[in-house]
């Protein structure tokens, strides 16, 4: 469902706005928010609503873990994009789960013409970190219908 108007896109957007997500600003193109759903540190799982503007993608990225890691996306609002390395990119609709395995090189973000929100979820492992890549190559997401 593609929302390309910011008031109607926060009326869809149960699980908030957020904050602009500053912190990994440098991983995204684009400009994205994060709302914490979860504290760290109080539970096993964190999960945040991330949100992306029309045409925000993260950077390429791993969940490296030993035992277990890697991350869900459970799409809430908006139309987005997923994919993983050397696989065609999946179209993200509210409802759909995404299962992200540990050391799977992938990206996720909005459509060029909606916004788009997910919630965020990292799974417990063991010796679990993130690793940034590069960004999105423009033309190929600009290819992406």
């Amino acid at each position: 469902m593609k929302i390309s108007c910011r008031e109607a896109f926060e009326k869809k957007n149960v699980f908030g706005l957020g904050q602009e997500n500053s912190a990994f600003a440098q991983f995204f193109v684009g400009n994205s928010y994060l709302n914490p759903l979860t504290v760290p540190g109080e539970t096993a799982v964190f999960l945040a609503n991330v949100t992306f503007e029309p045409g925000c993608r993260n950077n390429w990225h791993i969940h490296h873990g030993k035992k277990s890691g890697g991350q869900l996306l459970i799409c809430t609002a908006g139309s987005g994009w997923y994919q993983e390395e050397g696989k065609e990119a999946v179209s993200l609709e509210p409802g759909m789960v995404i299962t992200i395995a540990p050391e799977v090189k992938h990206w996720h973000g909005a459509k060029a013409d909606s916004w788009f929100s997910h919630i965020a979820v990292e799974v417990p492992g063991e010796e679990t970190e993130n690793e940034w890549c590069e960004p999105v190559d423009d033309a190929a997401y600009s290819a992406l219908k």
